[in-house]
Parts: structure tokens; C-alpha cells; sequence
């Protein structure tokens, strides 16, 4: 018997906030390009780009180790392993720490098979050589990410970020039809910068989304939930400058992944995820040609509104208060049609978003008229948890099931099926009033 077709989805997210979601979409789908940002400079990453140079890793680490297959005793041991962290209490401590890991001799290696040990050990092992070889400083240790110098290892050894994502994946045991993918194919140090509405340059992932005073030196774990110190204007854009540079005129245009734009011109629906939306999303749709390949297809594009909001959403362009649902489309417009620079595109915002999952309970406003004079073809409510204050995120399964909801519906009004999703679905945890306006899929009102 023939398998049922899988849906190929293509996610845009950062490392941390899609997390809670993405190995719940294997319920759904195996078949799931993850692109992530290699921007990142705090934590341990910061600490490892200071030496050796190169991309960050963090946040591929992160949906790597998310996506991992712990179905069984050794896989869980090697999730465990990679996912640990070192003493953030002092240095010297996570030195002796990592030397017992390095050396094979720490508990973490209980449950690994020698073949996994001597695989993982290699690459730690030449991940210690070369900082050893390269650091004119001492390198600290403390809170560092023992996947990360995996990663780093089998980075620099294969002088391939891809071929590090390769190694991790079949080391980490990712199921197959699934990738993770830099969006920038780059042995380079990858640094991002925003401008502010009152001209203000910030450089940094970290000092535009979540900057912290460390009372310590060396790496500091970054609360990256935190909203911090509101920004003195909104942001206008995002870009890529060198890393000694500072200002706009430092700019710079990488070529984006060439996986990611085949891969745009094949999947079946594009995923906008939760996350902080000027340092996670937007660094991966501001590339020359991802913009025309999103507004070329004919598929859902659907943005995951965040919960409450962050430090880079507190401020909006459109006026006081913060960024409501619409603004989020309107910067998502800004950066696919590349808005001030010379590759300036002009398309509207249902080029790129036509779909909208909202979290029950959330915070961001949600203003749906304005919504559909940008071309959001669905609005779908989504049970979510509360945190007990003003936060909320998805329930995992039921935003599953969401996504699952708009795909299967366009698939069906392209074969001119009728939808099994023409009527609300609260045991599934979707909440929507369904006014029927083909060819636009149904409006779904909150």
C-alpha cells in the first residue's frame, strides 16, 4: 500500500521559541526544512566565534538537538550529552568539567556506545586542539554548550558549516525527510545590525534583541524570554555589516543558501515561526531572492503571532504602543521586498502572508480588518498555555493541528476537493468562524 503524501513545509525560525513546536510537527509531516540565522553572538556562541571565528552554531544546535531521535536508551544519552551545559558558576570550574568530558571520563558518557563515543570524543577533541592552537586569550568555558564545540569541532575539521549540520544530524539520529539549514552558507563570521527610526545604528544580535550587563567575564547564559529596556525608537530595518564596521555604509549582501531557495520553489507551505521577529525571522527574508520566491508560489504562508511581546516588538513604526498583528505583516513586507536598498521590491503583503495562527489569550492586538486590507486570507485562534502572567505559547498539538488545517485545506481547494476543515474544530483546539470567499480559502474570524 502506498503511503500517504506528506506535505513539505519550509519554517523560518530562530532556536529557541519554534523549539516547543518543532518535534510535535513530525505528527504531522517528516518532511520539514528548518532555516535558521547564524547571527548569533551571545552565550557560549559568542565565546566560540571569538576564537575560532566562523558562523554561529547556537541556535542550529538548538533545533538539531530539538529534532533528535530519543525514542531509545542510548539516544536519550546522546541528547543528553549534547544538550549539556557547563558550570555557569565560574570558570575554573567548567574547565575541570570539560576536561572529564573531553577525556571520556564523565558520567554523561554512561549509556553512549563506544562507536558513538568515539565518534563525538573525535570531534571534541579537535575542537579543544584548535582553540588551544588559536586563542591568543584564554578560552573560558563557563556555561559553554557541549554540542556547540561539538559543532565547532566537525566545523573546523571539515571546513563546512553543512557538513557539520550533516554529521550532527546522523549523530543526533534527525529523522529523515527533515533538515536544518543556515540560511547563509558561510565559513564567514555572520554579524547583523538594525536601524532605528531616529537613525540610531545598533550592532549585534544581542544588544538589538536582549543586551545584559554581565557581572562576570567570558559567556553568560542570555534569558532570551526577557524583555529588558524597551528600544529608544522602533526598528526600521535589519541588515548584514562586516564585522569591524559599524554603520550603514559597512553594509553588506550575502548570498543566501542555494538549499534554501530550491527548497522554496518545492515546498508546500511556508511557516513564519514565534521568535523574536527582527533577529530570528527577518535576518533569513531580507537575501537577495528569497522575497521573489516566497510571492512567486501559490501556497500558504502563514505567520506563528508570538504570544506577548519582546523588546524589539515594543515599539511600532505605525504609531505609539507596540507592534500589533498587522505591523508584524507590514515588517515582514519591509524585509522580503528588501525596502531600502537598491533591490528594492514593491509587491503587497498577501505575496508573502496570506494565513495567521493567533494564540488564545495573547497579548499582541489582532486587528482583523486591518489584517484583511493587507491580504491575511485566514485568522485562526489557537488554544494556548498561559504562564501565569501576561505570556502565553501554543499548545504544541494544537498548533500542529492549525497548520495542518490551512494546508489541507488549500491542497483541497487546488484539486477542487471540498475541505474536511470547513467548520469550526474546537476538540482540536482551533477556534474559527468560517465565512466562505473563495478563492481566498475562507475568512476565519476571532
Amino acid at each position: 500500500m502506498q503511503a500517504p503524501h506528506q506535505p513539505a513545509l519550509l519554517v523560518f525560525s530562530g532556536g529557541t521559541a519554534f523549539n516547543s513546536v518543532a518535534g510535535s510537527l513530525r505528527n504531522f509531516t517528516t518532511r520539514v526544512a528548518h532555516v535558521l540565522p547564524v547571527s548569533d553572538d551571545g552565550g557560549s556562541t559568542a565565546e566560540i566565534v571569538r576564537v575560532l571565528g566562523g558562523p554561529a552554531v547556537g541556535d542550529i544546535r538548538s533545533r538539531c538537538l530539538r529534532l533528535a531521535d530519543d525514542s531509545n536508551t542510548e539516544g536519550k544519552a546522546v541528547r543528553e550529552l549534547l544538550a549539556h551545559r557547563l558550570s555557569p558558576r565560574n570558570s575554573e570550574e567548567a574547565r575541570r568539567e570539560w576536561y572529564e568530558i573531553v577525556e571520556g571520563e564523565h558520567a554523561l558518557w554512561d549509556g553512549v556506545s563506544e562507536p558513538y563515543k568515539h565518534t563525538i570524543r573525535a570531534f571534541l577533541v579537535h575542537f579543544h586542539t584548535q582553540i588551544l592552537r588559536n586563542s591568543s586569550e584564554r578560552f573560558n568555558f563557563r556555561n559553554g554548550s557541549v554540542g556547540n564545540f561539538f559543532f565547532a569541532g566537525a566545523r573546523t575539521f571539515f571546513n563546512s558549516l553543512e557538513a557539520a549540520i550533516f554529521l550532527f544530524s546522523r549523530v543526533a539520529r534527525i529523522p529523515e525527510g527533515s533538515s536544518v539549514m543556515p540560511v547563509i552558507s558561510t565559513e564567514e563570521r555572520i554579524t547583523l545590525g538594525a536601524v532605528l527610526s531616529n537613525g540610531l545604528v545598533i550592532k549585534g544580535q544581542n544588544q538589538i534583541s536582549h543586551p545584559s550587563v554581565a557581572d562576570t567575564p567570558g559567556p553568560n547564559q542570555v534569558n532570551k524570554m526577557a524583555v529588558g529596556s524597551e528600544l529608544e525608537a522602533p526598528i526600521q530595518r535589519i541588515f548584514y555589516l562586516r564585522h569591524e564596521g559599524r554603520q550603514r555604509d559597512h553594509e553588506v549582501f550575502p548570498d543566501p543558501n542555494p538549499a534554501l531557495l530550491a527548497d522554496l520553489e518545492a515546498c508546500d507551505a511556508v511557516l513564519y515561526g514565534m521568535g523574536s521577529l527582527y533577529t530570528s525571522i527577518c535576518p533569513s527574508l531580507i537575501l537577495q531572492g528569497v522575497g521573489e520566491r516566497i510571492a512567486a508560489r501559490d501556497i500558504p504562508k502563514i505567520v506563528i503571532l508570538n504570544g506577548s511581546h519582546d523588546r524589539e516588538t515594543s515599539a511600532c513604526m505605525a504609531g505609539p504602543g507596540p507592534m500589533g498583528a498587522a505591523d508584524v505583516v507590514l515588517a515582514l513586507q519591509d524585509c522580503l521586498n528588501r525596502r531600502y536598498t537598491d533591490t528594492e521590491l514593491t509587491l503587497p503583503g498577501d505575496a508573502y502572508v496570506t494565513a495567521m495562527l493567533v494564540p488564545a489569550g495573547g497579548e499582541v492586538h489582532v486587528d482583523k480588518h486591518r489584517l484583511a486590507s493587507l491580504g491575511v486570507r485566514q485568522i485562526v485562534e489557537v488554544d494556548a498555555m498561559q504562564d501565569g502572567g501576561s505570556s502565553c505559547q501554543f499548545e504544541p498539538e494544537a498548533l500542529v493541528n492549525a497548520i495542518k488545517h490551512i494546508v489541507e485545506q488549500h491542497a483541497a481547494f487546488q484539486d477542487g476537493r471540498p475541505s474536511a476543515h470547513h467548520s469550526a474544530d474546537n476538540e482540536n483546539g482551533l477556534h474559527v468562524d468560517v465565512q466562505q470567499a473563495p478563492p481566498l480559502l475562507g475568512f476565519h474570524d476571532l
